[in-house]
C-alpha cells in the first residue's frame, strides 16, 4: 500500500497468467529487498537492472517481448507493474520521485 496517493497505470497486451507471474516475481523481489535492505529506498532498476538486467528465463521477459525488444519501454512497463504490486501489498510504503525515477521504501508498518 502506498502511503500517498499516486497514479497507477496498467499494462495491456500480455496474458493474465503472464501478468500474475510478473506480479509474483516483482513481489518476491520487493520482499527480498525489504528483508535485506530495510530502510533503504529502491526503484525498479534496483530490482531489475544492473546485475539483474538479463530477463530471459524469468517472467519479466514477456514485458521485453511486448515492447518489441525495446529495453527502455520494457523498463517503463516494469516500473508501472512494480507500482501496482506495491500499491496492492499489505505493507505500507513511502514513495518519492527523483527525476524520472519513482522510488519506494517500506515504512515497517502493515495494513491488517
Amino acid at each position: 500500500m502506498l502511503k500517498e496517493e499516486s497514479e497507477i497505470r496498467d499494462v495491456h497486451g500480455i496474458s493474465d497468467s503472464e501478468m500474475q507471474r510478473i506480479k509474483d516475481f516483482l513481489q518476491g523481489a520487493v520482499y527480498c529487498w525489504c528483508k535485506n535492505r530495510k530502510d533503504e529506498w529502491f526503484a525498479a532498476r534496483d530490482l531489475l537492472g544492473g546485475e539483474n538486467y538479463h530477463w530471459e528465463g524469468t517472467p519479466m521477459f514477456a514485458l521485453y517481448e511486448k515492447s518489441n525488444n525495446d529495453v527502455e519501454q520494457a523498463g517503463k512497463y516494469a516500473g508501472w507493474l512494480l507500482k501496482r504490486v506495491i500499491s496492492d501489498d499489505k505493507r505500507i510504503f513511502e514513495t518519492k520521485q527523483e527525476g524520472l525515477v519513482r522510488k519506494y521504501r517500506w515504512t515497517g508498518e502493515e495494513n491488517n
